[in-house]
């Protein structure tokens, strides 16, 4: 199946190359268009090829409005030395390659390419859309690095962030995107006791402590061939961390009572809201079970860090209670969009049930559902905490008045054309300037880029 690429070549760059570069692409049955300057506008789900002999920050410039991904492929003898490679990942470039005289790069932009839309693919899946809402940027890279690792990999995945981040969520999706036909088992660790812990993820046979009217099997022999999650793993104890290890390494284990050895072979993940890089530097972690459980990590970020998503799970959550797609008044929207969650999504999740709970018959839902003690003892102000945080910072490192007001203006003009798909009508709508001065603006960043 041809995948098409939007090509865009930098001046510097020979017209033999330009077209030697077309020619491999279409060979390995990628269908190249072009992709123009004044600004290089990618749509998220675009991928973008960008062929330069010499990075220059006026090619970071034009990658501004480039949200799908890109990859860069640099035309130059001697090649760039590390600084300058990182540079160019630094402008958001999703990889680089280095394309030697006399070389064919065409197998290599192909196996990439492939690879990328597999992972948007799968991103795009029920298994994903079904359970991990949210489109903010810092979600949708989330979800990448979640199913890259998921689909392509057996690693053991470490989750960590703050409570109600969804990261059980993420462990679900990981289940449902590994290549196993095994059952998902999960163990929260807060609720082992000290007495039956080992029982629980070891099972015991028979007579093997006071209580144990018959033998039973044990969360390593409930995920054998699938994956085991253990949620909240900082609280196990040191002894029972020990004991983990040598299962993980060796995958054999014996049952509570047992001298026999029983093979076990599972995908672990596991989650923590605690520090666990802390918890090795003062003895309550074990470094040599860290370094097993963290060959993969990806953090939940906070709901604070994705405000864009608020709306969208506000959504889900509404069609899950009632079966349907829901309305909101403009009051209940603004209050959904300005409180604190300092639970998260879980937190969210609770407010929206709140509000529904109190909803009746058709229609809207209505700034009387909003339960009393919700209710804001006056509007609420803008700018809110979290700007005038971001502008206490921005001063603390130095930038002028005129650099915060350029850059707050860009900022958000790049953040609604990535919310309206690149419509230069309907971002102007919501910026509240004219189509024509929007264009204007684009084009005046484009050429200070060049």
């Amino acid at each position: 199946m041809t995948l098409a690429v939007r090509l865009h070549i930098a001046d510097d760059v020979s017209g033999n190359d330009g077209a030697a570069l077309q020619e491999a692409l279409l060979a390995h049955g990628l269908q190249p268009q072009p992709w123009q300057a004044p600004g290089l506008a990618l749509p998220p789900d675009d991928f973008g090829l960008l062929l330069f002999s010499r990075w220059q920050p006026a090619l970071a410039a034009l990658l501004r409005d480039a949200a799908g991904a890109t990859l860069a492929i640099c035309r130059a003898q001697p090649a760039p030395d590390a600084a300058a490679m990182w540079a160019v990942l630094d402008a958001g470039v999703a990889d680089l390659l280095l394309w030697p005289p006399g070389g064919d790069p065409g197998a290599q932009i192909a196996a990439r390419l492939q690879r990328w839309r597999a992972v948007q693919q799968l991103m795009a899946s029920p298994a994903v859309q079904g359970c991990l809402v949210g489109d903010s940027p810092v979600w949708r890279a989330l979800l990448r690095e979640v199913v890259e690792v998921a689909a392509f990999t057996t690693s053991p995945v470490l989750i960590t962030g703050e409570t109600g981040t969804g990261k059980d969520l993420i462990a679900q999706s990981i289940h449902r995107l590994s290549r196993t036909d095994g059952d998902l088992t999960v163990l929260d660790c807060t609720t082992l006791s000290p007495d039956l812990a080992g029982s629980e993820l070891f099972g015991h046979e028979r007579g093997a402590f006071t209580g144990a009217v018959n033998a039973r099997d044990g969360a390593f022999a409930a995920a054998n061939g699938g994956v085991l999650f253990l949620d909240e793993v900082g609280e196990l104890p040191l002894p029972l961390q020990a004991q983990l290890l040598r299962v993980i390494q060796e995958q054999h284990y014996r049952r509570v009572g047992s001298n026999a050895w029983h093979p076990t072979k599972f995908r672990l993940v596991c989650a923590t809201n605690r520090e666990l890089e802390a918890e090795v530097a003062r003895g309550a972690f074990r470094a040599d079970l860290y370094y097993r459980i963290a060959a993969w990590r990806c953090r939940t970020p906070p709901l604070r860090e994705r405000p864009g998503d608020i709306l969208p799970l506000v959504m889900h959550f509404l069609r899950q209670l009632s079966g349907r797609d829901c309305a909101l008044d403009p009051a209940v929207r603004h209050h959904l969009l300005t409180r604190a969650y300092p639970g998260n999504v879980r937190d969210l999740r609770q407010a929206v049930t709140r509000i529904w709970h109190r909803h009746a018959g058709p229609g809207p839902l209505t700034i009387g559902d909003i339960p009393p003690d919700e209710r804001r003892a006056g509007p609420a102000t803008w700018p809110d905490h979290g700007f005038t945080e971001t502008i206490r910072h921005a001063l603390a490192m130095g930038v002028s008045l005129p650099q915060l007001a350029h850059t707050a203006a860009d900022v958000a003009i790049q953040l609604v054309l990535e919310q309206e798909d690149h419509n230069n009508q309907r971002a102007a709508a919501r910026l509240g300037v004219t189509d024509r001065a929007l264009q204007m603006r684009r084009k005046g960043r484009a050429g200070l880029a060049g």
